[in-house]
């Protein structure tokens, strides 16, 4: 007899990661920096964050400040605007219990806080 499957409490977290650098980030050469938007899984957004920062810091990024913007969820009623393709990403973390980026945008010298873009 099979077992129901467990519900999983796993649940997809937006995160907007800002990163310095460091040798081998992968940045281009004059960046000063740049950010990451992220949809991570995690049982709670602590353990999204603590995952996603020891996938980067693997990946030879240097993270420094992190912003979360919650569960789809959160997100939807919140009034954000969220596309096909961001579900997409959001739900491939969830099924791979993983660390997605969707985006990575450098910046260079006085960019660093007109990055800071709302999510809609």
């Amino acid at each position: 007899m099979d077992k129901p499957k467990k519900k999983s409490r796993q649940q997809v977290y937006t995160l907007l990661v800002q990163v310095g650098r460091k040798d081998g980030d992968g940045l281009p050469k004059k960046a000063t920096g740049g950010a990451l938007m992220i949809y991570a899984s995690g049982v709670d957004e602590a353990e999204a964050v603590r995952e996603t920062v020891a996938i980067l810091k693997q990946a030879d990024l240097s993270p420094l400040d992190v912003t979360g913007y919650g569960t789809l969820a959160e997100r939807e009623a919140q009034g954000h605007d969220i596309h096909d393709d961001e579900r997409e990403l959001m739900q491939r973390a969830l099924d791979e219990n993983s660390v997605v980026v969707a985006q990575m945008t450098p910046f260079f010298k006085g960019e660093e806080s007109a990055g800071e873009t709302p999510i809609q």
